[in-house]
């Protein structure tokens, strides 16, 4: 439960209400609804289609400044990412996505420079690393830590690995005093409280 205390903490500093700007790169990422094959080939489906599919996986869609802050949200599509920048990118900053067609929209409101990751990673400045760094960590943090994310709280350790990486050359005893204070500073969990007594 302290674990989670702390990640409201880290969610409280990212999401701030301010708007990004200068450079922003924007992608998505998927995480969980893994289907298990059957043991048995004739019985195996074909886990592409909807019929076949869990209905818990998520996009984490994760705007990031270069350099600076970076901003997680979950959501069903990575589509929805298109709206999340009106909202939460300044129109006078620029931005980098990957070749996906529905980033095409992004034209419409900002200087946009795109880089087809079929052919290349990094074109001439034009790329998104900085932000494939951020789902790198929480890629690892996922299978590497936790295992398994229930959907319901995978906003949660979004945030978490949003603060770990914009704090990732802070000393640990800074990071440490920061936490606490921000855990301090937060009201009694809604969203935790007595969530362990729910699953019973």
């Amino acid at each position: 439960m302290l674990a989670h205390k702390l990640r409201e903490a880290m969610s409280a500093e990212v999401h701030t209400g301010e708007v990004l700007d200068g450079h922003v790169e924007v992608d998505g990422a998927y995480f969980g609804g893994h289907v298990r094959p059957a043991n048995v080939k004739a019985n195996r489906v074909d886990r592409r289609k909807k019929e076949h599919q869990s209905g818990k996986r998520r996009v984490v869609v994760a705007f990031r400044e270069r350099p600076g802050r970076t901003l997680p949200f979950v959501t069903m599509r990575e589509s929805e990412g298109v709206a999340l920048a009106v909202e939460n990118v300044d129109r006078l900053a620029t931005m980098s996505a990957d070749e996906a067609a529905h980033w095409d929209e992004l034209h419409e409101g900002w200087e946009v420079d795109r880089v087809n990751h079929s052919e290349c990673y990094s074109d001439h400045g034009k790329h998104t690393n900085w932000v494939e760094s951020y789902f790198s960590r929480l890629r690892r943090m996922v299978l590497g830590q936790h295992h398994h994310v229930s959907p319901q709280y995978l906003h949660q350790y979004a945030n978490h690995a949003a603060w770990m990486e914009d704090n990732r050359r802070t000393d640990n005893g800074t990071l440490a005093r920061t936490l606490v204070s921000n855990a301090m500073g937060c009201p009694v969990s809604r969203n935790w409280k007595g969530y362990w007594q729910r699953a019973a």
